[in-house]
Parts: structure tokens; sequence; C-alpha cells
């Protein structure tokens, strides 16, 4: 069963690149929607009902405003908003971002690998929503 309902994807496309890239992207975005509805098919029940809530964005780089914010160019993903356990007044609601063309980059434009990075980094940000930090998901293998 695929997580339709309540999972919000957003494709994020610059309208000004070429016909080719354009493809390339829509292509990633297929890769990365298929992998994370996989990845949250294998997650156990409690689990996948929270996760279920976490809008997923996909972007191909971290924007200006976010490498401004000391967020590295080369950034796979990064988890923004309060943890799970911290929901209550928040202004920043959370939610993952992925991006995919330092994903595609860092697995050498093979779609193997780069499925296996899409899987393991959604999987690394959704340690944060759960409260881990970068030790505890270091030795979940998550790093």
């Amino acid at each position: 069963m695929l997580f339709k309902c309540e999972r919000k994807f957003a494709f994020c496309a610059r309208a000004k690149e070429n016909h080719a890239v354009n493809t390339n992207w829509k292509h990633l975005q297929e890769l990365a929607l298929t992998e994370i509805e996989a990845t949250l098919e294998a997650l156990p029940k409690p689990l996948r009902e929270q996760t279920q809530k976490l809008p997923v964005t996909f972007e191909k780089v971290p924007n200006s405003g976010l490498q401004a914010d000391g967020i590295e160019a080369d950034t796979l993903g990064l988890f923004t908003g309060s943890e799970f356990a911290d929901h209550g007044g928040t202004v920043l609601l959370p939610q993952i971002i992925l991006f995919l063309e330092n994903l595609w980059d860092f697995a050498d434009e093979d779609e193997k690998v780069f499925c296996d990075e899409v899987h393991t980094t959604f999987l690394h940000e959704l340690g944060h929503y759960f409260g881990l930090d970068e030790g505890d998901l270091t030795e979940r293998g998550l790093d």
C-alpha cells in the first residue's frame, strides 16, 4: 500500500532549465518517491503512522537562503522544524527536505546507489524528527 493520502511531496523544478535537465529531474523525483514509499512501508506501524504526517520536499540543492543560514551546498538532506516530542506552538512546521541533485552527484549518477542514499538520508532525517542526534544516527549506521 502506498501512502498517498497524508504524504505531502513537493516537486520544485526551476522553470528556466532546459528539457534534458527537467527530464532528469522528473526521473530523480520518481526514483526518490518510489524509494521513500518503500521505506515507509517497511517501518513499524506506529512509526509509519507518525511519519505519514511529516511533509517531504524535493529540491535540487540547498537554496541561497539555506546556505546563508550555514547549510553546506553539498548537503544531502535536511530536517527542519520541531521534533515529534516537542510539538506545540512552534512557528516552523517539521519537514524533511531531500536535495536530489546532491544525492545524484553523491551516487556518481548510479540509480541503485542513488536509491540507497535516498533511503539512508530519509531515515537519517526521520531520526532527527524522532529526536535522535548525530551520534545516535551514527550508531544506527545512518551517518
